[in-house]
């Protein structure tokens, strides 16, 4: 899903990288109000992690792969705001230091791979709070799964409309293979969850009560 350098038109990656920049400032301020000495090493963890697991691709389909993003698990941890400064960091680094990512499509890489899905299942955590909040693994696996097709369909959007690549064509193509890839990043979320719950439920049970 990372967009490289010359897939978008300036205005387009403009326009991305707008609300990417407002999302991440959000997430500044939020940093100063909401960590702690407890919550700064969940913090590092998460992004830590989100980065090596983003460097594992797996196969999907006709010879394509995928990785996990890990949008919906730092979102689950950290709250959305919080999430969306970790994924712009993790993203940041692969394109600065891996070259994962066009430098000028950074605003949308980030818009697309981690405020997307990040605000997308904080609204999930949110709505279960108030009717089902014991539902968190179900929130997780389908909150990690809308996550990837969200993201998909935006970057098919910011494609179609760049003049790259038609509609019609790259929709359908990016939705069918990122379907299984959301399928591994529930699967991959839900374990990661799970695990924590096991260890540390309150992480979980805080997020749930102040998302």
């Amino acid at each position: 899903m990372h967009i490289p350098d010359g897939f978008l038109s300036t205005d387009v990656a403009l326009a991305c990288a707008v609300p990417a920049v407002l999302c991440v400032g959000v997430g500044l301020r939020r940093a100063n109000v909401d960590l702690d000495e407890r919550r700064v090493p969940l913090l590092g963890v998460t992004a830590a992690f989100v980065f090596a697991a983003q460097m594992l691709n797996f196969p999907v389909a006709g010879g394509t792969s995928g990785h996990f993003l890990g949008a919906a698990l730092a979102a689950i941890l950290l709250g959305p705001w919080l999430a969306c400064l970790v994924m712009a960091v993790v993203l940041g680094v692969q394109a600065f230091v891996f070259a994962d990512g066009g430098l000028t499509a950074l605003g949308a890489n980030i818009l697309n791979m981690g405020v997307v899905g990040a605000l997308l299942v904080g609204g999930l955590i949110s709505a279960a709070n108030a009717v089902a909040p014991r539902a968190i693994l179900a929130i997780s696996a389908a909150g990690a799964w809308l996550a990837v097709m969200a993201g998909a369909t935006a970057t098919s959007l910011e494609l179609a409309i760049s003049g790259t690549v038609p509609l019609g064509t790259v929709l359908p193509a990016m939705l069918a293979t990122h379907a299984l890839i959301g399928a591994g990043e529930a699967v991959i979320t839900v374990a990661a969850v799970g695990a924590v719950l096991s260890t540390r439920p309150d992480l979980v049970g805080r997020r749930l009560a102040t998302a």
